[in-house]
């Protein structure tokens, strides 16, 4: 998300203490006051919602695995959200990664002798794992893919840690602080009963927005290939050296 405009998680408590009619303080995070121990709380549920609701760009990571012989099992990152569809590659053998497999098409093959004849690797991410077939798989595969992290909170101590929650004031959510104030004040007014339509429709306004602006608009397409660009298409063409 470019030209992000942040703050640190106390300056958007008082913004939004200010719009909804509470008293600023000089430090909401850490204030014993029931109406910020309420924002506080939101605060941090907001922002998880908003983890999950779009692949927002800096939210978005690459994460690399190399095999090991007859290893099907590789761990996530720690900071795994979910993975961004369609992004799976073996660069070693420049194919797509295939999947992710659904329950029955991983018992399938798994059922079946179907390694000497697959073409692509292909995987699940499954109990907390990522799972690759075939198996046992070849040593030395290179599969990437981009995923979307958990954590959307620049540490206030460090300055250079990421992480999933606000725990102090000095904290920065990395969301456009209007974005995210706007957001907060319609779970505050929400969970205080009050009307919150106008609230809503103002998050909505800024939400479109952004996502309109973060990734730019690709070239409209009325016959090339499928990723909007003339690139060779599918496995059977290489990138060169057809000429």
């Amino acid at each position: 998300m470019p030209a992000l405009l942040t703050q640190t998680a106390n300056d958007l408590l008082n913004r939004v203490a200010l719009e909804v009619g509470l008293e600023q303080v000089a430090d909401p995070w850490a204030s014993t006051e029931k109406e910020f121990i309420k924002l506080a709380g939101l605060l941090n549920i907001a922002g998880e919602e908003l983890s999950q609701n779009y692949p927002w760009e800096f939210l978005v990571k690459e994460h690399s695995i190399v095999t090991v012989a007859a290893d099907q099992e590789y761990d996530l990152p720690s900071d795994f959200l979910y993975m961004v569809n369609q992004t799976g590659w073996e660069r070693t053998q420049s194919n797509p990664l295939a999947g992710p497999l659904s329950p029955q098409d991983w018992q399938y093959l798994a059922g079946r002798d179907l390694v000497s004849s697959s073409i692509y690797t292909s995987f699940r991410i499954n109990e907390g794992v990522f799972k690759v077939y075939p198996d046992p798989v070849a040593a030395d595969l290179e599969i990437t893919f981009e995923y979307v992290s958990r954590n959307w909170v620049l540490d206030g101590t460090t300055g250079n840690t990421y992480k999933a929650a606000v725990t102090q004031g000095s904290d920065t959510p990395q969301f456009d602080r209007l974005l995210l104030s706007r957001f907060l004040k319609v779970k505050w007014l929400e969970s205080t009963g009050h009307e919150s339509s106008k609230a809503q429709a103002d998050l909505n306004q800024s939400f479109s927005l952004l996502m309109g602006r973060e990734k730019g608009a690709a070239i409209l397409n009325s016959g090339r290939g499928y990723r909007g660009f003339p690139y060779m298409t599918g496995g059977s063409v290489p990138d060169s050296g057809y000429g």
